[in-house]
């Protein structure tokens, strides 16, 4: 895998992670309805980590590409 894949996989694995952690979160803090997960406090915490670790994919991923410049 070259650089420049690594870079991008890591981007788009964080961004997937931050959505899906945000939909979680949201569905667990009982914003969003129409799931079995609404309102299960469970789901909140665990999209909260899955959406930081999205975060954390994304810096290391933009970090690297400003390095590598």
């Amino acid at each position: 895998m070259t650089r420049g894949a690594g870079r991008m996989t890591l981007i788009i694995v964080g961004v997937v992670a931050l959505l899906i952690g945000a939909l979680f979160a949201g569905q667990g803090a009982n914003l969003i309805p129409g799931s079995s997960m609404t309102g299960d406090r469970t789901w909140l915490y665990i999209g909260l980590v899955l959406a930081v670790v999205g975060i954390v994919l994304l810096v290391v991923g933009v970090r690297r590409r400003r390095n590598d410049r």
